[in-house]
């Protein structure tokens, strides 16, 4: 064989090596191309026929924000239009750091999983369990939501003039004796925002530290997450803060502004601009070239840790995917479809929804955050019919543009 006829076969090999290779990965990238624009259309068309004020959305893939989509306004009144500094409140989704924290302290010796919450917080031995003694409910529980603890955190606010939430934990400590456990823990799955509370004083109580600074510490600051921060504004940012609004009786109606989350920070108290929580998404999926600065927040084993199954979800209506399938693990809600498997959790307070998903094995995470509430969020199939759920439950189809079915 001549060495030119050689060349020529090794470079036919080569470009038939290509194509195949090149093959599938351009008509991902083509369908989720599509899936992108269908979407966007979808939450155009949405956002303006619930009348939503305003709203943002954005699509991590491999570490890089490759969607960033910004609609209607963050102030309704004056007319200030939504942006990429926009800070919208994410509510719930702050329990995925709370559960890091915890995470971060497990790693570093200080406490176990499978650990009593009465060893580090031991006022809760007040707490009336009629299914037995309070050492059995451990923090693993708690952040799996089946401790049997109740859903709200204060259920005695009902004057526009009291405090948004309790302000200090003194108040909540005063009413344990008032608290009951209301299923034996471990047995099932019941949100509930005290649990959420109860870790954010083992974090305060082993590091020494307010949750705020801790995790500004641990987890903002790591992250380059600079716009981000707990409760009230401070002033060189109020100019970005979103307003929030609710939808009642069809009109649109404004919720008070700014507000502090009091004790329960740790439950619901974050508020970050979008490209912050973009870094926090890419942390979440994980990218081996930035490994090593993110094993400084948390090692990766762990992160997966928090990602496993505990405990069914599936008559909660609130959470994750709001489906039969839904479970919970540690501090993230997972589900599982045909071909994908999804981990997030969503957020609501004070008009505002925010939703988080992350399609780990297919390397996409989305953020959806909505500065107006259409209707109240309720443990039901309904819930899945509001305006918000079905725009945030359409992002799924972001990842199955991409997600190759088992074994193909």
């Amino acid at each position: 064989m001549s060495r030119r006829l050689a060349s020529w076969l090794w470079f036919a090999v080569l470009l038939l090596s290509v194509s195949q290779t090149a093959g599938p990965a351009m008509a991902d990238d083509r369908r989720f191309r599509d899936a992108v624009r269908d979407f966007e259309a979808l939450h155009r068309a949405a956002v303006q026929r619930a009348g939503i004020a305003g709203s943002s959305f954005y699509v991590v893939r491999d570490g890089e924000t490759v969607v960033a989509d910004h609609l209607g306004e963050q102030d309704a009144e004056a007319h200030v239009a939504v942006d990429a500094r926009t800070i919208y409140h994410w509510a719930s989704i702050t329990k995925t750091m709370t559960g890091i924290a915890i995470m971060q302290l497990r790693d570093r010796g200080l406490l176990t999983l499978d650990d009593p919450i009465v060893r580090y917080v031991p006022e809760l031995a007040a707490v009336h369990n009629p299914f037995g003694d309070m050492s059995a409910i451990t923090l693993r529980q708690l952040m799996s939501h089946s401790a049997g603890f109740g859903g709200a955190t204060w259920r005695w606010r009902d004057r526009d003039w009291q405090p948004f939430e309790p302000a200090t934990w003194a108040q909540l400590a005063a009413m344990l004796a008032y608290t009951d456990v209301k299923f034996r823990p471990g047995s099932r799955f019941s949100y509930s925002n005290p649990g959420i509370v109860y870790l954010g004083q083992v974090i305060e109580r082993l590091s020494g530290e307010n949750f705020e600074v801790y995790v500004d510490k641990n987890i903002l600051k790591p992250l380059g997450m600079y716009g981000s921060y707990f409760d009230k504004t401070p002033p060189y940012l109020l100019p970005h803060r979103s307003h929030s609004y609710y939808i009642r009786e069809g009109k649109r109606v404004a919720a008070p502004f700014d507000v502090d989350t009091g004790v329960t920070v740790s439950n619901g108290g974050l508020n970050a601009p979008m490209p912050d929580m973009a870094k926090y998404v890419a942390f979440l999926l994980g990218d081996a070239k930035r490994q090593s600065d993110y094993d400084l927040v948390l090692k990766r084993a762990s992160l997966e840790e928090m990602w496993q199954p505990q405990i069914s979800a599936g008559e909660d209506f609130s959470q994750g995917r709001m489906a039969p399938t839904t479970w919970s693990g540690l501090s993230f809600f997972i589900d599982r479809g045909a071909t994908v498997r999804f981990v997030g959790h969503n957020g609501d307070q004070n008009g505002f929804r925010a939703y988080l998903s992350l399609c780990p094995d297919q390397h996409i995470g989305s953020l959806l955050a909505f500065n107006t509430e259409t209707r109240e969020v309720q443990n039901s199939p309904a819930n899945r019919a509001t305006a918000e759920s079905r725009i945030a439950l359409a992002t799924d189809r972001l990842c199955e543009a991409v997600a190759r079915p088992a074994g193909g």
